[in-house]
């Protein structure tokens, strides 16, 4: 039978474990042929869509000699720029990701950290345990700013919401710009040293690529404010942990709040775990109880443009790693 006689496509669902959500509605769309790593090559041989439920396994890498019909690719992850390899890139196939469903969580994450060292919680907690009854002042954040590196989905949402606040919020992203709906202004991230001292929160929620890995250096750290806190609810290797390590030991910045480090997990006996100034989370900003779910209707909503010929939505540019939105649309 050919494409065009196919009435249905026939869907590699990539998993590890659980099974993906939604399964039933998919199979109503599509033939599906559930696999996980090792059975991906005989799985993907006639298969037009990939989806990749287990988001960042290499399997597609290593069997890409069998994706010969492969036209779609979906990822349920928003950074996926570690996926992408030459042959994929070459590709006519389209790639697309999970950008937008974990962004609300994760910016309601990173304001709670925002929170948390303001008022102190952390301090608290230990005096507790200790059953001690010691007042302290602690920090508004009415007024107090924010440069939020990653002017995507998850960057717009923190923004936001910080904004609702009372902060005061600009944004760094591949270009500098004015008039933007969401930052009071985007500064170039490479000129991220020579701006970020004017800020109380630095947040990384940027995708990871060769031009954001180590992004925060030990020179943009000693620019910061030593009163300023770093946020990372982005990827670990956006920032330098040995220059992270050492801004915090001698107090040129005041603390960090990780969702996300390098390496990952985090070594036991690392220095970062027992600094009363740093807290640390298990890349667990996004995870909410209804997270899965709301993955998997994703892409079943993607799956029904597919079959009926409309645009897909969350298409990824291959050759950058992420979903680009014209400036112009998010100017006021």
């Amino acid at each position: 039978m050919t494409r065009a006689e196919r009435k249905r496509p026939i869907v590699a669902a990539l998993y590890r474990e659980a099974l993906p959500p939604r399964l039933a509605e998919v199979e109503e769309l599509a033939e599906v042929r559930l696999t996980k790593a090792e059975g991906l090559a005989e799985a993907l041989d006639g298969a037009d869509v990939l989806y990749q439920w287990h988001s960042f396994s290499p399997a597609l890498r290593e069997n890409w000699g069998a994706a010969s019909s492969l036209r779609w690719v979906h990822a349920t992850a928003a950074g996926v720029s570690q996926l992408m390899f030459d042959e994929l890139v070459a590709s006519d196939v389209t790639y697309t990701n999970s950008r937008g469903v974990l962004s609300r969580a994760i910016a309601e994450f990173a304001l709670g950290f925002v929170l948390d060292m303001a008022k102190d919680a952390q301090g608290s907690f230990r005096l507790q345990q200790q059953q001690r009854w010691q007042h302290r002042v602690t920090r508004k954040i009415h007024g107090q700013s924010a440069l939020v590196v990653g002017t995507g989905s998850i960057g717009r949402e923190t923004a936001r919401l910080f904004r609702a606040v009372g902060m005061n919020v600009d944004g760094a992203g591949r270009t500098g710009r004015t008039g933007d709906s969401d930052f009071g202004r985007i500064h170039s991230s490479v000129d991220l040293a020579a701006v970020v001292h004017g800020y109380d929160y630095l947040v990384l929620a940027a995708p990871l690529t060769n031009g954001t890995r180590g992004l925060v250096n030990a020179e943009v750290l000693a620019a910061m404010k030593p009163s300023a806190h770093l946020i990372n609810v982005g990827r670990g290797e956006l920032v330098d942990t040995g220059a992270l390590t050492d801004a915090l030991v001698a107090g040129s910045i005041a603390g960090a709040a990780l969702d996300v480090v390098n390496p990952e997990p985090l070594p036991e006996g690392h220095a970062l775990w027992g600094m009363e100034n740093v807290i640390i989370t298990p890349h667990m900003s996004g995870d909410t109880e209804e997270y899965l779910d709301d993955l998997g209707r994703l892409f079943v909503d993607n799956l029904k443009r597919y079959s009926s010929g409309e645009p897909l939505e969350n298409v990824v540019d291959k050759a950058l790693g992420f979903v680009t939105i014209p400036a112009s649309s998010l100017a006021n």
